[in-house]
């Protein structure tokens, strides 16, 4: 299948996001003077503005790529929780307004980028504890059941601050299977989640070394064939992709390290959110009907496209056309 006619059946698609939702607020400046009060950079703001974050990220990468998506995760009844539902209605991303939690402060991440690079970063949350209430209501979870048997496709986007959980990932999967629903997981360890069975999860190097339990040594090469064997015993992915960095990617299916996919990147201002773009295309491309390793090319593209932006970026159809074309 050639990129024109994936990214044509990519369009519309009907894809479930659940995860950590978060705000992301930037604030953009120079710096050209010491603070008199601290020995800290004092920053002229000349600048700011803020986005969707997190599972909210993934969500805005899927309506960019031309999916028709919705967003499941913990959103406060705060100011920034007003402000991020209405960024997420702006992108065109569904968001059902039964699930706005009270109490919680909306997670929102404060960034200040001085010439291009990230000096420092502010975050607003509260424990897990507080956004994993989000679904634990009978009525909400028959109504979180009713959201995956309606998609094509249910992203798992955990940044451990508490809306996934083990009862929560086995639930989805469960009621996707029943429908014949794909299910992706992009994970993160230290959230402590435990999944099986899954079609598809892509962490990166350091993830990948975390949920294999293998030590992480600096400086040392990592036996990729190793690595991928012991992430298929424990957790049985159907598809398994490493996001590698600089590196590119790596596509292993069934426990075997199969094709390692050179980066795409051209340049590289912000790798914030790059991850996100990568479970979202890979997504979106597998449920329109792409085998695996073109759906890993097509996301290694659309990684190389965002990491050329500042902050957390997505990737449109036409820059992909015109990343192929300029090759």
């Amino acid at each position: 299948m050639n990129l024109p006619t994936l990214l044509r059946r990519m369009a519309g698609r009907r894809i479930l996001v659940v995860g950590d939702v978060m705000m992301d607020h930037y604030f953009q400046g120079d710096a050209t003077r010491i603070s008199p009060e601290a020995p800290v950079p004092v920053i002229q703001v000349s600048g700011e503005f803020d986005t969707v974050g997190g599972a909210g990220n993934v969500a805005n990468n899927i309506a960019a790529l031309g999916g028709t998506v919705e967003v499941v995760g913990a959103i406060g009844s705060d100011a920034n929780g007003e402000k991020l539902r209405s960024r997420l209605q702006a992108k065109g991303i569904q968001f059902d307004e039964r699930l706005v939690l009270d109490g919680p402060c909306t997670i929102t991440k404060s960034r200040i980028i001085v010439r291009n690079q990230q000096l420092c970063r502010l975050d607003h949350e509260d424990s897990p504890a507080e956004y994993r209430k989000l679904l634990t209501q009978p009525a909400r979870l028959r109504l979180l059941d009713e959201k995956v048997a309606a998609s094509e496709g249910v992203i798992l986007s955990d940044y451990a601050k508490g809306v996934l959980s083990t009862a929560i990932i086995r639930r989805i999967v469960k009621v996707a299977r029943r429908h014949r629903r794909l299910v992706a997981l992009d994970p993160k360890p230290s959230s402590g989640n435990h999944f099986l069975d899954l079609d598809l999860i892509t962490p990166n190097l350091r993830e990948a070394i975390e949920l294999a339990g293998l030590p992480a040594r600096a400086g040392e090469p990592v036996d990729f064939e190793a690595l991928c064997r012991v992430i298929w015993r424990r957790h049985r992915p159907r598809n398994l992709i490493i996001t590698l960095g600089a590196d590119g990617m790596l596509i292993s299916r069934s426990g075997k390290a199969m094709t390692q996919i050179p980066t795409a990147a051209r340049q590289v201002f912000d790798v914030s959110g790059a991850g996100d773009t990568v479970i979202a295309a890979l997504t979106l491309a597998l449920v329109a009907g792409a085998d695996l390793e073109a759906a890993a090319h097509l996301a290694n593209a659309a990684a190389g496209v965002v990491v050329g932006k500042v902050g957390t970026a997505t990737v449109t159809p036409a820059e992909l056309l015109k990343h192929a074309i300029d090759g």
